[in-house]
């Protein structure tokens, strides 16, 4: 096999602490303590070598990465270092000084995440009071020179609010908008019952974005995906494994995507142990779905397996069994069908009896609070 191309991403989940309690997040259900993660020295050899393998775009995730004491001095090597550095926050640990100090240190773009534009429905969905402080800090961000970007995350219990986020958007002054429909990965997956959309609402969801695309063209960039789920074709995970995309979770273990190491079987490697270098290029971990060989049938002979990649590995181990398998969202798939099911069950409400379980504190509320 030919050497990889290197890596053009590297994503830092520097934590899994966070204030917010979302019941659509995607960090693992087995969060890893604060006691394991990487010290600062960790992360700033993490930073060099990553750099030295070429990744030029860096984002400091989570978790919330403004828990970490140490963040500006990661912020401060990234920009020594070369990268174009971003800030992938809810806004909560953050004040109009620390953005401010964020800019003196080179950070180059900062995106604040809403669970709404509602102060109600954002902070039931958060777990806590956070709304009111996500709007100060966005307009932080926009007096501090940054683009503003804004994230909506899009689910069920939101999706028929797409129109009052856009213009909470345009109140902001945002000059970027992503609605992100959820990907039913940790969290999200226990709770996809009560988070899938149902195909009208996505209808809905994506006429609304298209419209107010065209009223705000030339003002602000709009971004909406359809769920996965509705697509019939599966995106390139993370550009393709291996290809493009480097995650180092909080404790050190490096991945070919940020909820690989769920798969069973994958031999990862921490940084504390192994040269990032030698775990891009060597390890057995990123370059188990590099190439065809590991193809079965559909995707060994599917005319789009060079634009998909087979695509996503843990979607297809977690709804089939077996990592190897056509994601399911593919129609050709033979395994479809959970799909299908699943967009059923959430068109008639199965499932809804259950808890929405909040990530983290795993606390009961009702899931019947907020129209769907």
């Amino acid at each position: 096999m030919a050497k990889p191309p290197p890596p053009l991403w590297l994503l830092a989940e520097v934590t899994h602490s966070c204030p917010l309690q979302c019941p659509y997040c995607s960090n693992p259900l087995n969060l890893i303590p604060k006691k394991d993660e990487l010290d600062t020295e960790g992360w700033l050899r993490v930073l060099h070598q990553a750099r030295q393998l070429g990744a030029a775009q860096l984002g400091f995730s989570g978790g919330e990465p403004l828990v970490r004491k140490d963040l500006e001095i990661l912020i401060g090597e990234a920009r020594k270092l070369g990268y174009y550095s971003n800030l992938i926050t809810s806004g909560v640990g953050m004040d109009a000084a620390r953005v401010e100090r964020f800019r003196e240190l080179g950070l180059d773009h900062i995106q604040v995440s809403f669970q709404a534009d509602d102060a109600v429905l954002n902070d039931y969905l958060a777990g806590t009071d956070a709304f009111q402080h996500k709007l100060d800090m966005a307009r932080a961000v926009k007096a501090n020179g940054y683009p503003m970007v804004l994230c909506f995350v899009i689910h069920r219990q939101n999706s028929h609010r797409v129109s009052q986020m856009l213009d909470l958007a345009v109140e902001l002054q945002a000059d970027y908008v992503e609605l992100a429909t959820t990907q039913f990965e940790g969290w999200a997956l226990l709770n996809r019952d009560h988070l899938l959309p149902t195909l009208e609402q996505v209808r809905e969801a994506e006429r609304v974005a298209h419209e107010y695309q065209a009223k705000l063209k030339g003002k602000m960039r709009i971004y909406y995906v359809v769920p996965d789920y509705y697509e019939n074709r599966p995106k390139a995970c993370v550009g393709g494994w291996g290809r493009v995309f480097l995650a180092v979770a909080p404790d050190g273990v490096a991945l070919p995507c940020h909820a690989a190491r769920d798969l069973p079987g994958l031999a990862l490697h921490n940084v504390r142990d192994h040269e990032l270098e030698w775990i891009w290029n060597e390890s057995p971990a990123f370059n188990q779905f590099r190439g065809e060989d590991w193809m079965k049938e559909p995707c060994r002979t599917c005319d789009e397996r060079e634009k998909d990649f087979g695509g996503c590995h843990c979607q297809a181990f977690k709804l089939t069994g077996d990592p190897t398998n056509a994601d399911p969202t593919c129609a050709k798939s033979p395994h479809h069908q959970v799909i299908t099911q699943a967009i059923d069950s959430s068109r008639l409400g199965v499932g809804t009896s259950k808890p929405l379980v909040f990530r983290q504190r795993q606390k009961s509320n009702s899931p019947n609070l907020f129209p769907t």
